[in-house]
């Protein structure tokens, strides 16, 4: 590990590990809570956490919600998903189920990738990748999408296929069906390799 590690803050993107065994067990950097009407991000420059926007609906999001450091949605992930042209260009979004409360935004978790939702946002892949919460003790063994109760994914799909309808309602976004795990893993290997080829040159 170099010094400069142990003297500065790592780069959520950029400066932390993908996770302990990706693709199916990552690392989340918490960028939004269920309990916040705020949608925040994490700012590309700095790495600190900025204000994207209002929500303008009353939709909040059903879980936490994150992304995968050191991944990419770039030309391999757009070319996993039906009609995109490319990746959005962002680190890979997961929303991760827990039986607790999580309130805290600024975070690291660890979670299993079970399960994504295909979004299609101007002709760009945008994945929800689903996990649960390594560890949780309701949802901490689930290992594919199906275990999830049926209301749990249905939440994520009604508010992804309208948190921006308000803000942008002539926007093409299109959600497509939940797919399963090995899909999501396929997705978040892409990512690395996309990722890989953008930044570590």
């Amino acid at each position: 590990m170099s010094s400069d590690y142990l003297r500065w803050r790592p780069h959520p993107w950029h400066g932390l590990e993908t996770g302990p065994n990706p693709p199916s067990s990552v690392t989340v950097f918490v960028e939004i809570t269920p309990f916040d009407h705020i949608k925040y991000e994490v700012d590309k420059h700095s790495g600190f956490l900025k204000v994207d926007r209002p929500q303008l609906s009353s939709s909040r999001p059903p879980t936490v919600y994150g992304f995968i450091p050191r991944t990419l949605s770039g030309p391999r992930v757009g070319q996993l998903m039906e009609d995109a042209v490319s990746g959005d260009d962002d680190p890979l979004d997961i929303c991760v189920v827990s039986s607790h409360p999580i309130s805290q935004s600024q975070i690291l978790l660890t979670a299993r990738v079970v399960g994504g939702i295909p979004m299609l946002d101007s002709h760009e892949a945008d994945d929800k990748l689903i996990g649960v919460l390594v560890g949780d003790g309701a949802w901490g063994e689930v290992t594919e999408v199906t275990q999830l109760p049926a209301a749990i994914l249905d939440q994520l799909v009604h508010y992804f296929s309208t948190y921006k309808r308000v803000r942008r309602p002539d926007n093409p976004v299109s959600v497509g069906s939940v797919y399963g795990r090995l899909q999501a893993e396929r997705v978040v290997s892409a990512a690395m390799s996309d990722y890989a080829e953008e930044y570590d040159r």
